[in-house]
């Protein structure tokens, strides 16, 4: 965890910079920034291992739909509302999130969830970098920097590859 540690530090020293960054990915041709960040994702997920870190799960909370509620329930054999009162709130936007962090499905011991195998749909894409039109999460993507150290370093890499992080050079007349 220590090593991906270092990676998330990294969005926290250069926050205006990756703000900077995203705003003018915002300007770019939609499939353009999906090519860039799918190509990406699997470059950097061939390195980074959740389990290694659970840093998602240990401070953030999906979004669970009725129909995660009622699946997981079912699983867990609950009722759907007990299984709401027993995990779940309703946040400032109105969607269900957990009570409490980390969440109750994390195995603290190895990083593994619980309820893998019928986790919300949330947590299946997260951290969403590898979905189509990521030009319509780019704020979340930008979040999410500071969350997980995959998007970390997904997007300093980005910014890198794509020159954007530099400042345009000057013409002979002293415009840029």
């Amino acid at each position: 965890m220590m090593e991906y540690q270092k990676i998330l530090d990294l969005p926290k020293q250069t926050v205006d910079k990756n703000k900077s960054f995203i705003t003018k990915l915002k300007r770019k041709k939609a499939n353009s920034i999906d090519d860039m960040f799918h190509e990406k994702h699997e470059e950097v997920f061939e390195d980074i291992d959740c389990l290694k870190c659970g840093n998602c799960c240990k401070t953030t909370s999906p979004i669970f739909r009725e129909i995660d509620i009622k699946r997981i329930a079912k699983k867990q054999k609950m009722k759907a509302v007990d299984f709401i009162e027993t995990y779940l709130r309703i946040d400032t936007d109105g969607d269900y999130v957990l009570q409490t962090s980390p969440c109750a499905f994390l195995d603290q011991e190895d990083n593994s969830c619980t309820i893998y195998d019928y986790r919300p749909l949330a947590c299946e894409g997260y951290p969403h970098t590898n979905r189509k039109n990521m030009y319509q999460i780019l704020d979340l993507t930008l979040k999410n920097t500071e969350i997980c150290p995959a998007v970390a370093r997904i997007v300093t890499e980005l910014e890198k590859a794509t020159n954007m992080d530099r400042p345009k050079p000057r013409t002979q007349d002293g415009r840029g």
